[in-house]
């Protein structure tokens, strides 16, 4: 029997149910000192926001939170006076993101058959993206949205540019980043072993030797990094029907 026919009767054993890990540990290093993901949006905080957005979808079963140590009191609060019946668990991350995911594996549920890895300062995703990619990786095992890249990328080195990549095959890739949760423990495990940095989740995936399948993302699934993000976001927010 082949990996990918075990792993189909494990998913059928356990049910298509998919967990949520929301990545909230970074330091908002480029925010100005203000904290992107405790930042008002659209009447509450941008952390408050992309949790509501996986509490609210049907194809999410349970919510781990997974952010900085010197926060737990104050984000569990926070999160607690939401009333969110999908979380579980609100966990002290590590000192990289690949850190704080393996941390938040660590307190999903053995019965969850795929895990959903969201940044958390991606506040505006929409339920067609979590839908879709949870879709996907029902199929695949692994799955992540993202959008053509518009500009003309350039490789370069010492400052020259060394090659221009087709445009046509390049892809920014969003999150959340779907994954059958054994395979992601795997694909974890080893990258841990090899110390190689991982900048998503799909590269802990492509390192272990699997194909992760695209699905289509948007714009407005934007990732808040600067001031400027935040102030785009609210726009997009107040142009939203």
């Amino acid at each position: 029997m082949s990996v990918f026919q075990s792993i189909k009767r494990v998913l059928r054993k356990r049910g298509e149910t998919c967990a949520a890990i929301l990545v909230a540990a970074g330091s908002s290093s480029r925010m100005d000192g203000q904290d992107k993901l405790l930042a008002e949006l659209g009447g509450m905080t941008v952390l408050e926001r992309s949790a509501l957005a996986f509490e609210q979808n049907d194809r999410i079963s349970e919510l781990v939170v997974v952010t900085r140590a010197d926060r737990l009191d104050e984000i569990s609060k926070l999160l607690d006076a939401r009333g969110l019946s999908k979380l579980t668990m609100v966990a002290a991350g590590g000192e990289t993101r690949a850190d704080s995911v393996r941390a938040g594996l660590e307190h999903i549920s053995k019965k969850a058959a795929l895990v959903a890895i969201h940044d958390a300062a991606r506040p505006l995703v929409s339920q067609r993206i979590i839908n879709e990619t949870v879709a996907m990786a029902i199929k695949t095992r692994a799955s992540a949205p993202a959008i053509p890249v518009k500009d003309t990328i350039k490789v370069a080195k010492s400052g020259a540019v060394v090659s221009t990549p087709d445009r046509k095959t390049l892809y920014a890739v969003q999150t959340p980043q779907v994954f059958d949760s054994d395979l992601l423990r795997a694909a974890h495990k080893k990258a841990e072993k090899s110390e190689k940095e991982l900048t998503d989740d799909c590269l802990a995936a492509e390192q272990l030797g699997l194909k992760v399948f695209l699905t289509q993302g948007e714009e407005t699934n934007l990732k808040i990094t600067t001031p400027l993000d935040l102030r785009i976001a609210a726009m997009i927010l107040e142009e939203t029907p």
